[in-house]
């Protein structure tokens, strides 16, 4: 009996992924330590992952901005509690909803991106050209797309974050009567800098994550056009996953303990 003929990407399990996303990681830190960059192709990945990312990031935070203060703003109107429904928006969105939401749409846009383009480079021998021509594809390829998302990503998120909030005070000032003044001073009294920090780091964290995982898959694909499918829809997927994995872990490390938002 003949040999069992093995599916595209059979031998490839989730695991050992993983491991070469990890490994891959480390190899994009040394080569940024020996600046081995190639800045025209990083300049065009920041315009990709950047500007034709900006529209649907802004749109996504100004209806997730709106939606969260008619559910707030209901409660604690009915509580007494009106003046605080700024200061809760702006917690929710600098510490969480911006940097994560940002970062999913992203992950769905960019991340299937990379991984698409590289897998397509990778079943049609084109990564084994530039070794031909004796170029590292972690030079070429993946270090740009990691600079552009580490780089755009938290500039991303502060408009979404920006955004977010004039979707918020547009639905409170008009739809609920709460004095703009009042909106403004609660934002200022609960939100530190800290919490901006931690907005930015969460966002080069996961423009980290989304970039090598999205690199990684590419780079490991086999299987011609079947496996450039599977290996997009899985960078997806995990990219998420380790989103919301990191997001708990930075949260737990940044904001744990007791203390109070408000400021005195």
């Amino acid at each position: 009996m003949g040999k069992k003929k093995r599916k595209p990407g059979e031998d490839q399990l989730p695991f050992w992924r993983l491991f070469a996303a990890f490994l891959l990681g480390g190899q994009v830190l040394l080569h940024l330590c020996q600046r081995k960059i190639n800045r025209r192709n990083t300049f065009a990945q920041m315009m990709a992952v950047g500007p034709q990312s900006l529209i649907i990031s802004l749109v996504t935070a100004s209806f997730v901005g709106m939606v969260f203060t008619i559910q707030v703003a209901r409660e604690f109107i009915d509580f007494g509690a009106s003046t605080a429904v700024g200061g809760v928006l702006a917690i929710a969105l600098t510490r969480e909803l911006s940097p994560v939401l940002t970062a999913v749409v992203l992950a769905g846009r960019v991340g299937s991106a990379f991984a698409a383009e590289i897998g397509t480079m990778r079943v049609t021998e084109q990564i084994d050209a530039l070794y031909v021509l004796k170029t590292d594809p972690i030079d070429y390829l993946v270090t740009p797309r990691v600079i552009a998302c580490c780089l755009m990503l938290p500039i991303l998120t502060i408009l979404s974050l920006l955004t977010g909030m004039a979707g918020g005070l547009l639905i409170a000032t008009h739809l609920y009567n709460i004095p703009q003044a009042v909106f403004l001073h609660s934002v200022q009294n609960f939100v530190q800098i800290w919490d901006l920090f931690a907005c930015v780091i969460k966002s080069l964290v996961f423009g980290g994550l989304i970039s090598v995982i999205g690199c990684s898959w590419g780079l490991t694909t086999t299987g011609g056009a079947k496996g450039v499918g599977q290996s997009t829809t899985t960078a997806v997927v995990i990219s998420l996953l380790a989103i919301f994995i990191a997001n708990f872990f930075l949260s737990w490390l940044m904001f744990q303990g007791t203390g109070s938002a408000v400021l005195d």
